[in-house]
């Protein structure tokens, strides 16, 4: 298996997941449910968190189809740009979604403004991916083109031209200012990630004891800005250099890494075992093993993000 394959088993995940999101979400809009609307949310954000390792290892399968005389680079590139602006959508999508369990985890109410709102971005995303999946699908699939006509044949599409992702890289490299302010803000969104969770998760794990989780679980926003700091940074990166990282072991392990603390965060901030964490108390088993794997996680993703010149050969 190399990355290629990841891909084909990933790449379904942003249009299918969102479409599943989207449907549940007007079920509860119909049922009046919050338990439904929670997990629609909940939905939302793994769908989110997963189309991240998807989109990357989109990119590195690009990059290992580059030198196949049977593919047609245009589509490549237009698939690619296609991916880039869906990914975007997902993660807004994600984010607001993280945002409506947040506030109703505190509050116990859902705030309708953020459920219409990830109901349109949700519906966004749905069509640029869909999009991006088609035009994926046309890279090898010549059977769904038009009758006669091969993919070194056909005029470009639309992606083809104007804001694409290989103009978004050369802009982060061309631009003197923007590759290190973009490393600038990805270890500032870092630090605050781990001060952030390192509080949060010492808590669950006995640290602090006079301290309630309800008030420690306050401080998730930051992190969670933080998270979405640094995934449109790395986005940045890797649109600008995708060579370096598509088979960098390093950043393999980092993405992982990533994805076990993405489902931490969502465990912190909705789940009910943290959140009877009062005053006092210990929290059950679970609970320490979920905090002790937060900050192992997030220490992985700082490890092996800082290796990645130094394992892998890529740089």
């Amino acid at each position: 298996m190399n990355i290629t394959h990841v891909h084909l088993l990933l790449n379904h995940i942003p249009t299918i997941g969102t479409a599943i999101a989207i449907a549940l979400l007007v079920l509860s809009l119909f049922r009046r449910s919050d338990e439904l609307r929670r997990v629609t949310l909940e939905v939302a954000f793994v769908v989110a968190l997963l189309t991240i390792p998807a989109y990357l290892s989109g990119v590195s399968a690009q990059q290992a189809q580059l030198n196949n005389p049977d593919i047609a680079e245009v589509y490549v590139d237009a698939h690619w740009t296609a991916a880039l602006w869906a990914f975007l959508l997902m993660q807004i999508s994600g984010a607001i979604a993280w945002l409506a369990l947040w506030k109703f985890r505190r509050s116990a109410r859902m705030s309708p403004a953020l459920l219409g709102a990830v109901l349109v971005m949700s519906t966004l995303a749905f069509a640029a991916s869909a999009r991006a999946a088609n035009l994926g699908g046309e890279i090898r699939h010549p059977e769904i083109m038009v009758a006669g006509a091969t993919a070194a044949q056909e005029a470009p599409p639309p992606e083809a031209s104007g804001l694409t992702a290989k103009a978004v890289g050369h802009w982060v490299t061309d631009q003197t200012y923007v590759w290190p302010a973009s490393e600038t803000l990805h270890f500032m969104g870092l630090w605050l990630i781990f001060g952030i969770i390192l509080l949060v998760n010492l808590r669950l794990l006995g640290f602090m004891p006079s301290i309630p989780y309800s008030a420690v679980h306050r401080l998730l926003p930051w992190a969670a800005l933080g998270f979405m700091v640094n995934v449109i940074t790395g986005m940045l990166f890797v649109t600008a250099t995708p060579d370096q990282y598509g088979e960098n072991i390093s950043f393999l392990w980092k993405i992982i890494f990533l994805v076990v603390a993405g489902f931490n965060l969502l465990y912190a901030t909705v789940f009910e075992g943290p959140w009877h964490v009062e005053a006092g108390q210990k929290a059950p088993l679970r609970v320490r093993i979920a905090g002790a794997s937060a900050i192992i996680a997030w220490g992985g993703v700082m490890y092996f993000g800082r290796m990645l010149p130094f394992l892998g050969n890529a740089f």
